[in-house]
Parts: structure tokens; sequence; C-alpha cells
């Protein structure tokens, strides 16, 4: 028997970090290697593309009915948090599994280089004015994670500073989850030769080359720097209140798949419900 996608969705969720101590103090975690994933694993096809492809589409249609009852019930926000390396996938996954939702209550944020007012203060500042409301749904491209990646790969933070930084993190999320919102961060695994055929796909098609900088290839020389920052990253910041899932991504549909399953398992799970309508209503016929 096939096992139930919560369980095999617990095969590449990492909750392992303790509550993150002082930079004084590292926490000790448990072990996490991103080369124990196959990036072109594929566990949650259904064995054809063609039903794959419309297991997509039946889940953003879920989604999309149980935003509503979100948007309604007010109770609760959901943050969905999406990291990986360039060409993961991060745009195509937000058209894919938010493609039939309403507008309404949901948004999605890409984050960039800080400006200089973004720089003038803490580098949270900015993400906390952005996280969802009551009864919202805000998908991020890229996100606070971003700095203790490129920070720690070109040697800009010493590791101290990157100690503090994950325990402000964690600190961060815990604040935001206590306070009702639902953390779904998922890394997109996507392989190093995978990666290569996605950015000459953006060479080769000048309709695509807005999406190319030739600091894309400065940072794929840094790849293995990069994955070893992805691992330590998931290892301090993979916690019980804001876990990370990785996302074998080489196939873009079962990228989708596997964010639209997690996705629809974590709203189920709320059991979320339409607030009553006033008694007062009963029994009214509109002339």
């Amino acid at each position: 028997m096939a096992k139930k996608s919560s369980a095999r969705l617990a095969d590449y969720r990492f909750a392992g970090a303790a509550r993150a101590q002082p930079a004084s103090a590292p926490a000790r975690r448990d072990r996490f290697d991103l080369r124990r994933f196959d990036p072109a694993a594929k566990p949650f096809s259904l064995g054809d593309k063609t039903a794959d492809k419309a297991a997509v589409v039946a889940l953003a249609a879920e989604i999309d009915k149980l935003q509503d009852v979100l948007w309604a019930d007010r109770r609760f926000k959901l943050l969905v948090v999406l990291q990986g390396t360039d060409t993961s996938g991060k745009d195509g996954t937000i058209r894919a599994v938010f493609g039939l939702t309403s507008a309404l209550g949901v948004r999605a944020v890409g984050w960039k280089a800080p400006t200089e007012t973004e720089r003038a203060h803490d580098y949270l500042w900015r993400i906390h004015q952005q996280v969802p409301g009551a009864g919202e749904t805000v998908s991020f491209n890229r996100s606070h994670f971003e700095d203790v990646l490129v920070p720690v790969v070109r040697g800009w933070i010493t590791k101290t500073e990157t100690e503090q930084r994950f325990a402000q993190l964690n600190d961060f999320e815990r604040m935001l989850t206590e306070t009702g919102t639902i953390i779904l961060k998922f890394f997109l695994h996507v392989s190093k030769e995978e990666q290569r055929l996605r950015l000459q796909a953006r060479l080769d098609d000048p309709t695509k080359h807005w999406k190319f900088a030739i600091a894309d290839l400065d940072e794929r020389e840094r790849w293995d720097d990069y994955q070893a920052a992805y691992s330590a990253m998931i290892a301090a910041t993979g916690t019980p209140w804001a876990p990370w899932t990785v996302v074998p991504a080489d196939s873009k549909t079962h990228r989708n798949l596997m964010i639209g399953t997690a996705i629809v398992e974590a709203l189920r799970a709320l059991k979320l419900r339409y607030p009553p309508g006033d008694p007062a209503l009963a029994g009214i016929k509109v002339p």
C-alpha cells in the first residue's frame, strides 16, 4: 500500500532544530545533509505526467476553496516560503499552485536586494511588513533566509553573526506562529545539471533574457558553497513550529504536485469554518 501523503511529506520534512541559543552557545542540531535528497525523485507522482498535471489543477482548485474559508474564518494566516537557487521554480510554483485562487486575501512577494531605506533598518524590518494578515495567504518568492545565504557564501558576515541570525530567524518565526500564522517553508531542490539546462533555455529564448543576468553565472560557480549554506540553513532553522520541506524540483510538475499537496493538507488540518450568519437574516426575502 502506498504511503499516505502526510507520511511521504514527513520523509522530506526537517524540524529537528532546537530553539536557537545566543551565538556564544550555538544550539546542538540534528545532522542534516542536503545531498541525501535526490532532486530528480518523484515521490508524489501518480506515475503519469498527464495525471500529475491534472492533479495539480485539482489541488489548485481546492486551495481556492480553502482560501475562501480561510479569508472568512479570519482565525489564521498562511505564509508560504519558497526558497531555492536560481531556476528552481519559485515563480512557476506560485503560478501553478495559486493559479486558480481569487486575488482576495492572496498575495505574492518577491524579495530582491534591500533598498537604501531597508538597509537603514534591521534585516527583518522589511520582512515583517509583508507577512500575512488575518485570513491572508502570502507567498514569499525568496525570503528572509536570503540573509543567511548570500552574506554567508560571500563572507560578508562572520560565523558568530550567522549564528545570531539563525537564532533571530527562529524567534521571529516562533512569534509569528504563536500569533496565528501557519508557516510552510519549501526548499526547491534542483540539480546542477537541471539548472544548467534552465539557464541555457533562458539564453536561447529572447523573451526570457530579462530573467538572466551575467551575475547568475558567477553565482553558479559557487554552487558547492551554496549547497553547504542551504544545508546549514535547514539544519539551524527547521523547527517544530516552522519546519522545512525539501522538494525534489528537477520535475516542474512534481514540484507543483508536492507543494500543492502540502498546502492542502495544512489548510485542511486547520478545520476552517465559515462564521455564523446573523440570526436576524433568517426568513428574509429580497423584494
